[in-house]
């Protein structure tokens, strides 16, 4: 939609509704924007990706702030709406939401192309990898089976991983994709395997992803 300079807009801060914090927004010709990812100089390609990813590809109306130390990316709000377009989950719960997403897509599609019996091994490999790194309550054949079966989007029962976690399983279920596969194929399908998820929890982990070591596995 837009590439801006700072002179171009003004930035102020609300405090969020549900929750003790301040809001960054940025105000353009009448409109109001709500900051989404930010990058730092060096990554200015980074920022572009996200920014044409949003709205070339999803429509959606973004800023891109070009500034001397900075790039950042903000989307289109309407200021009643702040609060709802992230449901109130933490960074962390939308990393884990997304992952399970990823999984459950992974596992789907083994399932459809290489039949009932290449998925039950898969599903041993996705718990021995997490027993060997000692992941907290998922690394058995019953929990898999569970995280393959559940709405993530829905449930009150995420486990409960760290960063580190998430990373390590993303990592680690690359890994097997392209073992099963025998390509990345499917990796590069991330945006599609995450519409049921809201807008902003989607962008934050699409941010998320483009800025760590996993960006060239799932991009």
């Amino acid at each position: 939609m837009f590439i801006l300079k700072r002179q171009d807009v003004e930035i102020s801060s609300i405090q969020h509704p549900k929750k003790d914090q301040q809001v960054p927004i940025l105000h353009y010709q009448g409109q109001t924007f709500r900051l989404i990812s930010v990058f730092k100089a060096g990554q200015e390609e980074e920022a572009r990706t996200l920014w044409r990813e949003l709205t070339d590809h999803r429509g959606k109306a973004c800023v891109l702030l070009e500034e001397p130390e900075r790039f950042s990316v903000w989307g289109k709000v309407r200021l009643d709406q702040i609060g709802n377009d992230t449901g109130g989950h933490s960074k962390n719960s939308t990393l884990i939401q997304a992952s399970i997403l990823l999984l459950q897509a992974v596992h789907m599609d083994i399932e459809e192309f290489l039949g009932t019996k290449q998925v039950s091994l898969f599903e041993k490999d996705v718990a021995e990898f997490q027993k060997q790194q000692q992941f907290p309550e998922t690394a058995s054949i019953e929990a898999v089976k569970q995280l393959v079966s559940i709405d993530p989007l829905e449930s009150d029962k995420l486990p409960p991983w760290k960063e580190n976690h998430v990373v390590s399983f993303l990592q680690e279920l690359h890994k097997l994709g392209k073992t099963y596969f025998g390509n990345a194929n499917f990796a590069h399908q991330v945006a599609n395997h995450l519409q049921d998820m809201p807008e902003g929890e989607r962008s934050l982990f699409i941010s998320w992803l483009s800025q760590s070591s996993l960006n060239k596995l799932w991009q």
